[in-house]
């Protein structure tokens, strides 16, 4: 049994991404910029809040960094006060989490989104689940660089061998491998399953009750 499971928020434990879309697409209207569809931000989020932004703003755009910084900060604002608007833990996630807890496993969140909202979102969602909640922070390099994972796991007094690694996108597999963890792939968030399997996912699972099963047995 593993003692520690880690978890990304967005896409793996959180649907969020309609409040982003809102948020992302209402910043890009507030300065010309045509807004995208839902799908779109499939392949906009994973590598944090700015490169969010980045990306979503028109070609010709993107390297004016004065500009993206105005549009960053507008979509900050916008997503400190309606971040929370739709979203909501996947169905089934909150019973899992519980039922980890209750056998002693010791439960993380890694994540790309900033730490503020990660934090705040990790507590209305899951009060009193996770053991620590890591979003993105100054002086800490973003996944898929491991030392999030590193930091946490010397915390909490587990080794990487004692860790288990979930997230739905390539960045996630990739800083599973990076921190030499077994890489979870789940296939409900925003990602496919090919981007998984060559960012090197251990292995891929489509219900959320197979985490269970993958850490308890």
């Amino acid at each position: 049994m593993y003692k520690l499971a880690i978890f990304d928020m967005d896409g793996t434990i959180l649907d969020s991404l309609e409040d982003i879309v809102l948020c992302c697409n209402r910043a890009l209207e507030d300065f010309g910029f045509p807004s995208h569809p839902r799908e779109a931000y499939h392949y906009f989020i994973g590598n944090g809040a700015r490169t969010l932004v980045q990306r979503s703003m028109p070609k010709e755009k993107q390297f004016d960094e004065a500009l993206l910084d105005a549009v960053h900060a507008r979509y900050t604002a916008y997503y400190k006060d309606h971040g929370n608007d739709h979203t909501c833990p996947y169905p089934g996630i909150v019973d899992i989490l519980t039922k980890l807890k209750e056998n002693g496993v010791r439960l993380g969140v890694v994540s790309n989104k900033p730490n503020a909202p990660t934090n705040e979102l990790a507590e209305l969602h899951f009060p009193g689940l996770f053991d620590l909640v890591f979003g993105e922070r100054n002086g800490v390099p973003i996944k898929p660089a491991p030392n999030a994972i590193y930091e946490m796991m010397e915390h909490l007094d587990v080794t990487a061998g004692e860790t288990i690694y979930f997230g739905d996108s390539g960045v996630d597999m990739e800083t599973g491998v990076n921190a030499g963890l077994y890489t979870v792939g789940v296939l409900w968030g925003f990602r496919p399953k090919n981007e998984l399997e060559e960012n090197g996912a251990t292995c891929t699972i489509d219900k959320v009750e197979q985490i269970a099963d993958l850490i308890l047995n």
